[in-house]
């Protein structure tokens, strides 16, 4: 995180004698990253975090990716994903590549254990739904359209509350890094003396919720902690509560930042995908698009210019409005453009977009500068005409009107 902050009791300084009220230490984590010369915080426990027992390794969480050798754009249609699993073993990885994977989860139980990413930080978007992740930091309370933001290594229950019964279903898109480096504010909007966010940031410390008590839990028991490492789930039982920090401090933690609270950056022409940018991490970006004034120019084509990927692959998660650049894109699909293929917009929505002056449209668009490959459960939920689905293009009559006349938008 870019900046620092404190939850609950800590001793006076660093590295110092921190008693309990019965005269034994608290024992001090410190919880650091890229060989402790990264962000760090710093995690008082009311039991040494080592005491664990009953290792071993559940499944395999490894993504068996197909088809790495077809390049063509694809149309995911993720709400036809029927519910399963908790928060964790209902995630369904549909795209990924060294450095990332991408899953949407419609979890129909809740979680019986606590949980560990050990392998990279992941950035969960609540589609819809609500509820509680209680961590290791602190309690996060989220709702629609929150990205929340968990550092590698912090552990963590995530409770929804139930669903209504008319819908829509619990549903959430995780996004995580498999490369090691860490999810964070571009570097561009945070000030370099201060770590402040700086004035042409999109948000800023105001527009995150940081984690709030409840913090510490004391209870005695059989507490089951599973870990993501090496590719696999393993469990570890711990006799005490797992989340028994009485305080800590630092620049390292979970945070959640509702895509509403985006200001999107607005120009006299189009301007570029950069400008929605939210996150980064290795070797990919995480945007939003938000509902947002358009291009005020006389002349102004609201809707994006083509372009290729020239070195990136593109999946955007439509979560609701409408997108003006295509058809057939619906609240949950996600479209995969790959690099080195142009894309843009449908034939017929350019004549159609001109004069507009708002779109609502709201979507969260992963960036990887290596290649995606999908998986099969991908593959189960691809629409197969999407590649052609802009071979109907037709030219304009000559007064601006496009001769295809489809309801594109």
């Amino acid at each position: 995180m870019p900046y620092y902050t404190s939850l609950g009791d800590i001793p006076s300084k660093r590295h110092i004698q921190f008693r309990r009220p019965d005269g034994e230490l608290y024992s001090e984590e410190v919880f650091g990253t890229e060989g402790f010369v990264g962000p760090t915080s710093t995690m008082y426990h009311i039991h040494p975090p080592t005491q664990v027992t009953g290792w071993k390794t559940l499944y395999s969480t490894k993504a068996e990716y197909v088809e790495t050798d077809v390049m063509r754009m694809r149309h995911l249609k993720s709400m036809e994903m029927k519910p399963n699993g908790d928060p964790v073993t209902g995630r369904v990885v549909l795209f990924g590549n060294e450095d990332c994977e991408m899953s949407v989860c419609v979890p129909s139980e809740s979680m019986e254990y606590f949980y560990k990413n050990g392998s990279g930080d992941e950035c969960l978007f609540i589609h819809h739904g609500s509820g509680t992740m209680y961590t290791s930091m602190g309690t996060l309370e989220f709702h629609d359209k929150d990205y929340i933001i968990v550092p590698k290594g912090v552990i963590y229950k995530m409770v929804f509350n139930d669903a209504p019964k008319d819908g829509p279903e619990n549903r959430f898109l995780c996004i995580e890094t498999m490369n090691a480096s860490h999810i964070l504010p571009p570097p561009r909007y945070i000030s370099k003396k201060t770590s402040q966010f700086l004035e042409h940031a999109p948000y800023c410390e105001r527009d995150l919720r940081l984690p709030t008590l409840p913090l510490t839990f004391d209870e005695a028991g059989e507490f089951e902690v599973r870990i993501k490492a090496r590719n696999c789930i393993h469990s570890y039982i711990y006799d005490y509560h797992p989340l028994d920090v009485i305080g800590w401090d630092g620049c390292y933690y979970p945070y959640c930042f509702n895509i509403d609270d985006f200001s999107p950056i607005v120009g006299k022409v189009h301007m570029p995908p950069p400008t929605h940018q939210t996150f980064e991490a290795h070797n990919f970006v995480i945007c939003s698009f938000c509902p947002r004034m358009l291009d005020f120019h006389e002349l102004a084509i609201p809707v994006p210019y083509h372009h290729s990927n020239l070195d990136s692959d593109e999946v955007l998660y439509y979560v609701e409005g409408n997108y003006k650049a295509r058809k057939g894109i619906n609240s949950g699909s996600l479209s995969l453009h790959p690099q080195g293929i142009p894309h843009g917009p449908h034939p017929g929505t350019i004549e159609k977009s001109l004069g507009a002056k708002w779109t609502d449209e709201l979507a969260v668009m992963c960036d990887t500068f290596r290649p995606l490959y999908p998986t099969k459960a991908a593959l189960g939920i691809d629409d197969p005409e999407y590649p052609q689905s802009w071979a109907d293009w037709k030219p304009s009559n000559g007064n601006g009107e496009p001769t295809d006349t489809a309801d594109t938008w």
